[in-house]
């Protein structure tokens, strides 16, 4: 009960620390960046040919899917 009737300082006197040092925060794993990029590369792959051995229209559609996306995506991120 003793922490409800303490004051709140205003929402003025509340300031954000910088950080010291650049970018160093621990809880972002830069190092390991390159290799999440490898693994999700290779997971699509390997899901495009994984469908495309029970259907070859299918793979073709979803190969279609990918690359439209990525291109919207690039459209989108560029205007």
């Amino acid at each position: 009960m003793k922490l409800l009737a303490q004051e709140l300082p205003s929402p003025r006197a509340i300031q954000e620390t910088p950080a010291s040092g650049g970018n160093q925060d621990p809880l972002i794993a830069r190092n390991l960046q390159k290799g999440q990029y490898v693994g999700i590369i290779g997971l699509a792959i390997t899901l495009v040919a994984a469908v495309g051995f029970f259907s070859r229209r299918f793979e073709y559609a979803l190969m279609f899917a990918i690359a439209l996306s990525a291109v919207l995506i690039a459209f989108f991120f560029f205007i």
